[in-house]
């Protein structure tokens, strides 16, 4: 949608500075258009990757009937901590083990990611873990057996790609912090559209620790630099008037260096399109979307409109209602020179 509003076409540039699962450089994919994505998540910098590289198919089938040939060989569990081992049954996480070990053993770096990726899908969904905001829950439930499973997803992603419509484009993807994007030039891209995590409903990286130690061994993230408020410590209160939550004074100051970034390395006559949704608390809801749009016209930007897609209400204590929390896409442009 933001493609036809913005005008975007091959040729362009755009860039997505919280990538995410990569649906924006996916759809810079589908349409030719040279893409950036940026993360501070390896895990998310790994899925968009994975997305968004070039295969050859009869290569994949030809890996993928060896990988699934293998004779099963009983793994060593002793390096899988307790909390890993609790989210699994044993048989299935000696599934898992082994043919992430197989598929380490791929040269290819683009085939090997491929299988890893399909290996991290197969391997949540038989799972036990239940993603609950920030916490990791234990849910039991009944789960197929592994090796089947894995052969349906990865027979299900390579059947995505051939009949993905992909058009030749340059797209790429970087591990760094959106508020701080030095490792791109001023005035390069024609478009941003984005989603931040939103306020007051951060998934923290904790919430994929499972992903984290079976398929990345040892990367440490540090959290204070991975999510927008994360970090309330020496935060400016762009709104004091409002007597805004701890958490939202340093969102909002996030906020404003990342918007900051984007008007810096956006072209003059550039536009953005920002998802962001009401933060709600306890006591009240926080208008983001009127939040953000006063910070990005304060950077420079000339606020176009905001647009509410979703809305719910918002209660306290289950019964008492405190306000509506909408979703809203944030349209705004970069003056020209």
């Amino acid at each position: 949608m933001m493609f036809r509003e913005f005008g975007i076409a091959p040729g362009h540039k755009v860039l997505d500075p919280f990538v995410g699962s990569g649906t924006t450089l996916l759809a810079c994919k589908e349409a030719g258009v040279n893409g950036v994505g940026v993360d501070v998540a390896p895990l998310a910098v790994f899925v968009t990757q994975v997305k968004i590289s070039d295969y050859d198919l009869e290569k994949l089938r030809e890996t993928a009937r060896r990988l699934l040939a293998q004779p099963f060989e009983k793994p060593d569990l002793l390096d899988v901590s307790g909390f890993v081992k609790q989210f699994f049954l044993k048989p299935s996480l000696e599934d898992i083990i082994f043919f992430r070990e197989k598929i380490r053993e791929i040269r290819d770096p683009v085939v090997r990611n491929f299988f890893a990726l399909a290996l991290m899908n197969a391997a949540m969904k038989v799972s036990f873990a239940y993603k609950d905001g920030a916490v990791l829950k234990v849910v039991k439930k009944p789960v197929p057996p592994f090796r089947k499973f894995f052969r349906r997803v990865i027979k299900n992603m390579m059947r995505d790609l051939r009949e993905a419509g992909f058009k030749p484009c340059e797209l790429t993807v970087y591990l760094g912090d959106a508020r701080k994007m030095d490792f791109l030039e001023d005035e390069t891209f024609d478009a941003i559209i984005t989603s931040p995590p939103y306020l007051n409903k951060i998934e923290y990286t904790r919430v994929y620790r499972i992903e984290y130690e079976l398929f990345f061994g040892n990367i440490q993230i540090d959290p204070i630099r991975s999510y927008l408020g994360l970090n309330p410590k020496n935060a400016v209160d762009f709104f004091p008037e409002l007597n805004l939550p701890e958490v939202a004074k340093a969102y909002f100051h996030d906020m404003r260096l990342s918007l900051g970034e984007m008007f810096r390395v956006l072209k003059p006559g550039g536009r953005v399109a920002l998802v962001v949704a009401g933060g709600v608390f306890p006591d009240r809801v926080v208008e983001s979307d009127v939040l953000v749009m006063k910070l990005a016209e304060d950077v420079g930007f000339e606020g176009e409109r905001i647009i509410a897609v979703n809305k719910r209400v918002a209660t306290t204590r289950r019964v008492i209602k405190i306000g509506e929390a909408r979703e809203s896409i944030l349209i705004m442009r970069k003056p020209s020179a």
